[in-house]
């Protein structure tokens, strides 16, 4: 199950019942790391893979290739073109080993990825009820053993989105956090009433943590560089632009230094840590704004109107306290009552590959990192 922004430190407030039940019962980490840069698409598909963004290709949430063209979040048929997504994520290596798959939502999970799609699967449609979800999922349990699932995902936004528009501590990230823990209520009863709560094992985890927007914290492109003279790919906590006319050495130093809240890269010069330097795909400059400000150009912040910037955002670098990510399990494989020390997310799909039995793709997680959030009979 994927909850999208849900930082770990949300399970303390009054709303996480469910979530801190399922906890107490089965095994969670103080904290998962994400994966450079802290946003959506990369992080869930690097779970889905075990991979990093610069091996997997899914860099940003807003992706140029000279080949492809541009990928957006919100441009169907270039999400779902299979080109743009590498690696096998855990879906194919079911299907692909005769298991049975079932995707309500999940970044790529609706995408022919070489070829493999979900036995079930539904495509994206942000506007479907989280009760719609859970029941969905619940029915593909329900089926008979010739014919159900053995591996299901279920993602549900709200967190996310209350995050941005509201800000973490807000009491509509409450809100947020209270719908999202209702639809875990409703699946762990659901499992519960099919008998299946001491045989399935429900693994819960996000994407990113959200930090604090404050007002006055932007950085405008356009005071420090001609726009017209690059090729901005992304805004926000991350900037990431080629330059145009063999020009990007000259806006790589026009940008370097040029405020004291954005850190600038060469693309070679990423921190190695943030393995964010292989894939082509990965823009020519990076820049990276400090915890609490965001890129814009004066453009954009005009075309939102009356609307005024996120309250929370991120995509900050993956150390940072406010990015920290969940990681919940129950069930027969897990341990119960159990705290683990943070690990990677990458190494998620080695887990999942470990309890459903099956044969590993390529990954850059491996099975070490995360055994201890197993029970002893699982190893």
């Amino acid at each position: 199950m994927a909850l999208d922004g849900f930082h770990p430190d949300y399970l303390s407030r009054k709303p996480s019942h469910n979530l801190r039940h399922l906890a107490e019962e089965g095994v969670r980490a103080r904290w998962m790391i994400p994966v450079f840069p802290t946003l959506t698409f990369p992080n869930f598909y690097s779970i889905a893979t075990g991979l990093y963004p610069e091996h997997h290709g899914i860099v940003s949430n807003t992706i140029k290739d000279t080949a492809l063209g541009r990928f957006t979040l919100r441009d169907t048929p270039a999400a779902r073109d299979p080109r743009w997504w590498g690696g096998e994520p855990i879906w194919v290596t079911a299907e692909k080993q005769e298991k049975r798959a079932a995707t309500f939502f999940w970044p790529g999970s609706d995408v022919a990825i070489a070829g493999v799609r979900p036995t079930y699967y539904k495509e994206y449609d942000g506007s479907v009820p989280n009760a719609e979800r859970v029941r969905q999922v619940l029915e593909w349990l329900a089926l008979p053993a010739d014919s159900a699932p053995d591996l299901v995902t279920l993602y549900l936004s709200d967190v996310d989105q209350a995050g941005h528009d509201f800000g973490p501590s807000s009491p509509e990230t409450d809100s947020a956090i209270a719908r999202v823990d209702r639809a875990v209520g409703a699946l762990l009863q659901g499992l519960q009433k099919l008998g299946l709560d001491r045989r399935v094992n429900v693994v819960v985890v996000s994407d990113h943590g959200m930090a604090e927007l404050r007002p006055g914290q932007v950085i405008y492109l356009d005071d420090y560089v001609d726009t017209t003279t690059v090729d901005v790919v992304d805004l926000g906590p991350v900037l990431s632009l080629n330059g145009r006319w063999g020009n990007e050495a000259e806006a790589y130093w026009r940008l370097r230094g040029a405020h004291p809240h954005l850190t600038v890269y060469r693309k070679s010069e990423v921190p190695e840590q943030y393995h964010y330097r292989a894939h082509h795909r990965i823009p020519g400059i990076i820049g990276v704004a400090d915890e609490g400000w965001m890129v814009t150009t004066r453009a954009q912040a005009a075309s939102r109107g009356g609307r005024g910037f996120p309250r929370g955002h991120h995509g900050y670098p993956p150390e940072l306290p406010s990015m920290r990510a969940l990681f919940i399990a129950r069930g027969p494989a897990f341990d119960r009552g159990a705290v683990v020390e943070p690990f990677q997310n990458i190494h998620i799909y080695s887990l999942v590959v470990k309890i459903l039995g099956l044969r590993p793709a390529a990954t850059d997680g491996v099975l070490d990192s995360i055994k201890s959030v197993l029970a002893e009979t699982s190893d």
